[in-house]
């Protein structure tokens, strides 16, 4: 179903009176440092609620193997943007630590358990429902034969590991599948969690200036990255893209929707908690993604709301 809704935007977001007031409490340190404690708390707790063991995870990985991938993960001429070096989702080292990492693949089980918080359904099938809800969008879009994909922005490679199987049990040939992510810790995680080798390549490196070949993938995805990003970055990219899709190549985006009714209607302390974990929310929800997609030379295909918390958006590199 296509969006169509006269509000854009939740009040929370942007310059409206409610954001300013949200962001100068995020701005008093005391206050911040409640709110990052509070925000992994609430994280936690939704994930042992529903079965998700977060302790046991995190052991499992420290105790894995992974902290000995990392020198050979890290691209060392790899410049970190100042947009990345600041606190994420309650860890002051943002992304760039082992607690982020460790802790990354179960709170990304949880992400899909609050997209259906209402239904009595298991995690595993919360996070099937949330990739496949994408993943069908976008398939109306591919090529007919795929053979090369990068999932940009991969985190700990969940999402790439089920961009891989989703598109390899719809063809009858082998693709070649990379990730890509600015933290080599995540990617240390994504390589030891990629048992069976599926993925081609797990790549440390910026999705502004990826070193891939000109017109070499079929398919781009960027899921759950761009609200992480400043406007700028996030335009940046989007060329960077252009550059390596294949012509006729698709590029899908799957993130927040800023016109959700549910995303609008988040009860005060949630919001004010996310907002205190997501540096870049005020640029996001008020960012013209669309527009910045034909600005950046894509034929812009269409804006789904693929399910009741996000949105698909949809480019494809002019043939």
């Amino acid at each position: 179903m296509t969006i169509s809704t006269d509000k854009l935007k939740p009040d929370w977001a942007g310059e409206d009176l409610l954001s300013r007031f949200v962001n100068l409490l995020i701005q008093t340190k005391p206050i911040y440092r409640v709110m990052q404690h509070q925000a992994r708390q609430v994280l936690i707790k939704t994930a042992e609620k529903n079965g998700i063991p977060w302790r046991k995870n995190y052991q499992e990985l420290e105790q894995s193997g992974a902290k000995e991938l990392l020198d050979s993960l890290t691209n060392k001429d790899l410049v970190y943007p100042d947009y990345y070096q600041v606190p994420f989702h309650a860890y002051d080292e943002g992304n760039l630590c082992w607690q982020a990492a460790f802790e990354a693949p179960s709170a990304t089980y949880s992400m899909g358990l609050r997209v259906w918080k209402d239904e009595d359904i298991t995690w595993q099938t919360a996070q099937q429902r949330l990739r496949h809800s994408f993943y069908q969008v976008l398939e109306q879009y591919t090529p007919e034969t795929i053979t090369d994909i990068l999932d940009l922005g991969c985190s700990v490679g969940i999402s790439t590991l089920e961009l891989h199987r989703y598109f390899s049990e719809k063809q009858k040939n082998a693709i070649n599948t990379i990730g890509l992510d600015l933290s080599p810790y995540m990617l240390a995680v994504a390589k030891t969690t990629d048992a069976q080798q599926e993925i081609a390549q797990w790549l440390h490196g910026r999705g502004e200036s990826t070193k891939l070949a000109d017109n070499s993938l079929d398919l781009v995805t960027l899921q759950f990255v761009i609200h992480e990003l400043p406007n700028q970055a996030t335009q940046k990219i989007f060329k960077e893209v252009l550059r390596i899709l294949k012509p006729g190549g698709v590029m899908g985006i799957v993130d927040n929707n800023p016109a959700s009714a549910v995303i609008q209607s988040l009860p005060p302390v949630l919001f004010t908690l996310m907002k205190s974990t997501e540096p870049w929310s005020d640029d996001y929800y008020t960012f013209d993604v669309e527009a910045a997609v034909t600005k950046a030379g894509f034929d812009y295909q269409t804006t789904v709301a693929s399910d009741p918390r996000h949105r698909t958006i949809i480019g494809t590199k002019p043939s």
